[in-house]
């Protein structure tokens, strides 16, 4: 019935069909052009993440992806985790059908090879990739810049699949109030609410607050299990800007999360936290995090920017706690100088890490003290950008890193973009990226308890060789043009560190590949505004993503990783301000990581997770949206083995369990939540 109703809603806003030019797409380089002469040009977007100072994007010989924050908008989500499945090649993944956690995958790779950075701070890492993206709200977000393949020339260890920039909102350009509340059917809610002062001309603040919450138990696949965590969350964001003379950088943020997060069994409650007689992952989760930038006061360009973050764990799996503490403080510093056609950037970095946890990962070598990791890493890197003419522009970059167990660790960079024409653009990107790994603090399936941990050996670093060759394509078309952005890629990996599910179905075996790893493949986006007001985007994506062992002839796909994805997004907007949105994505068979004899699929079926929403804009600031989320109603079938003995207590019944089948969480391959609606409303004072 709720559903229903929302349908009504739908088209109760649906009056009106007058149509008008639609002047400005969702991607910020997505224009209408109006003069035959204009037609290959494009809003010059400033990008950061490239090459780590602001340049426009079609001078940067590395590819980079720009997201505005009215791009994710087209299907509204309460966290960047959930949003960032909007763009192409980029997914999302539920590693836990019982507690929901995740991690972001770029091109096939696991998401520990994904860089998060919050204003290009190294924000999110190790232990808070299993739970910080969801406490990322969208209300923070300027705009997103992606790069794919690896960074590690400018960003370090983690950079070896990719980085995610997430840009925040400029105090000084920020609306004085910005209000969205939005509900499901599912009961979920979530408030963003944002103000800025102003201290003059030359400094403002703006202060931020989101609160998720989501407390109903539901089970339709009546498995007795939540087919969704239930969380209770709440960030606090206070950023300032100062206008400073020249325009010199400086701004300085501050960031607070909570989250109370559960899934488990349905008569689950808090006094069973620990205990074996219901089962329940139950999760605390506290955040700080400080970041900022300050640019010297100086002739030379010369820029110090800084961030630190502490984050506790407090966590029950079943019966197994794990409690974990983790600070990281990042310093660097780097001067910019431009020598003739040269573009110099030379800097130093500085990163500490402190951990501890109550597993054997943080024990002394003898298995009897805790030993806290304490790790701090010296870099150094430099990077020339050479416009050698018009058409030509070549970078060459170079990265030292040390630390004291793995010495010394170099990363070296090339890029070149060539452009004969305003209609074509080729770039090509060659570097090689390293990994420092921690299992307890990126595998989930670690920590949930259904499986035994086992270390064969000292893990050695990872190490990549990547090639990436992008090209850009405008086509015009009458007094328009068809944007296609087409990639292929392709990463070696040595070292490689891969947990073994497949040889005991209560272990996961952990050790460097004897061999090798390999992910390649090829995507593209096509963007396309139509003479009348509707907005097209397209993205697909082909993955062949594989390890390879010594002596062996056979190729071993990695779990998660579709051999097909890809993403739409089709806007209509009506003269009267009423916009309707479909969007989605679609994904191919992936390998899923099943036991010996497993009545499960090893392959998921090709499925596709799609949204509408209506929306209609006031002159008084104020704008309603509603819409369906799930609209083709997908759910993955038996997402957890043995649901009703997760402690496994009768696993050795030889009548009623002869395959000895465990209870097991780690085969969820996308979210259990069925179809349902949602509504919002939005409030910005300029």
């Amino acid at each position: 019935m709720r559903i229903l109703l929302f349908f009504i809603f739908l088209s109760s806003f649906c009056f009106s069909q007058e149509t008008d030019s639609l002047n400005v797409g969702d991607k910020k380089d997505s224009v209408k052009i109006n003069q035959k002469e204009e037609k290959t040009k494009l809003i010059d977007d400033v990008v950061i993440t490239g090459t780590i100072k602001p340049m426009s994007r079609s001078k940067s010989p590395v590819a980079v992806e720009i997201y505005s924050q009215k791009f994710f908008q087209k299907n509204p989500t309460p966290n960047i985790f959930e949003a960032i499945a909007m763009v192409n090649g980029v997914k999302p993944q539920l590693n836990c059908s019982v507690c929901n956690t995740g991690d972001i995958h770029i091109n096939g790779l696991e998401g520990p090879y994904t860089m998060i950075l919050i204003d290009g701070m190294p924000i999110v890492s190790s232990l808070s990739t299993v739970y910080g993206l969801s406490g990322i709200p969208n209300s923070l977000i300027d705009r997103i810049e992606v790069v794919k393949g690896p960074a590690s020339s400018l960003y370090g260890s983690e950079a070896m699949g990719g980085v995610i920039n997430i840009i925040t909102k400029n105090a000084l350009t920020a609306p004085r109030l910005s209000v969205d509340l939005m509900t499901t059917t599912w009961s979920e809610a979530n408030l963003d609410i944002s103000t800025k002062f102003n201290f003059g001309k030359k400094i403002a603040s703006i202060l931020s607050m989101n609160y998720f919450n989501f407390n109903e138990k539901i089970d339709h696949n009546k498995d007795n299990f939540t087919d969704a965590a239930l969380q209770n969350r709440i960030s606090v964001f206070n950023k300032w800007n100062f206008q400073r003379r020249e325009n010199r950088l400086g701004s300085f943020a501050l960031r607070y999360l909570y989250e109370d997060r559960f899934g488990g069994e349905m008569q689950w409650n808090k006094s069973y936290r620990g205990s074996n007689e219901i089962y329940g992952e139950s999760i605390y989760t506290n955040r700080v995090e400080a970041f900022g930038v300050y640019q010297w006061p100086m002739k030379e360009q010369i820029i110090s920017q800084f961030s630190y973050n502490f984050h506790d764990q407090n966590s029950f799996y079943g019966t197994n706690p794990f409690l974990a503490t983790q600070k990281v403080a990042f310093a660097q510093t780097y001067w910019d100088k431009k020598l003739g056609n040269h573009d110099l950037i030379t800097g130093v970095t500085f990163k500490k890490t402190f951990y501890d946890d109550n597993t054997p990962g943080t024990l002394s070598s003898d298995g009897v003290l805790n030993k806290p990791m304490k790790s701090p890493i010296f870099g150094a890197f430099i990077q020339d950008q050479l416009e050698i003419n018009d058409k030509n522009t070549l970078l060459l970059g170079y990265r030292f890193d040390y630390d004291k167990i793995h010495h010394s660790v170099h990363s070296p960079r090339f890029a070149w973009k060539f452009s004969p024409n305003p209609y074509h653009t080729l770039r090509f990107n060659f570097g090689t990226g390293f990994r420092v790994v921690n299992l307890f603090t990126e595998d989930h399936a670690a920590l949930t308890g259904s499986r035994e941990v086992l270390i064969k050996s000292n893990l050695e670093p990872e190490r990549s060789v990547n090639g990436n060759f992008n090209y850009i394509w405008k086509i015009p078309i009458n007094e328009r043009i068809i944007n296609l952005d087409a990639s292929a890629f392709y990463t070696y990996f040595s070292n490689k560190i891969v947990g073994d599910f497949d040889s005991e179905p209560d272990k996961i075996i952990y050790d460097n590949l004897k061999g090798y790893g390999v992910s390649r493949g090829l995507s593209m986006n096509l963007d396309y505004t139509f003479g009348f007001p509707l907005s097209l985007n397209l993205g697909i994506t082909y993955l062949d993503v594989y390890q390879k062992f010594d002596g062996e002839n056979e190729k071993v796909q990695q779990l998660h990783a579709p051999k097909w994805s890809g993403t739409y997004a089709l806007t209509y907007k009506f003269q009267n301000a009423l916009t309707i949105d479909f969007t989605g994505q679609f994904y191919g068979p992936m390998r899923l990581p099943v036991l010996p004899n497993d009545y499960r699929p090893e392959y998921s079926p090709l499925y596709s997770l799609a949204n509408i929403q209506v929306s209609k804009a006031f002159k008084s600031g104020f704008e309603v949206y509603c819409g369906i989320k799930n609209l083709f109603n997908f759910t993955p079938d038996d997402p957890l083995m043995r649901p009703f003995d997760p402690f496994d207590k009768n696993v050795d019944d030889p009548i009623n369990n002869p395959n000895h089948y465990t209870f097991d969480t780690t085969y969820g391959y996308a979210p259990m939540q069925t179809i349902r609606g949602f509504l919002g409303v939005k409030y910005n004072l300029k």
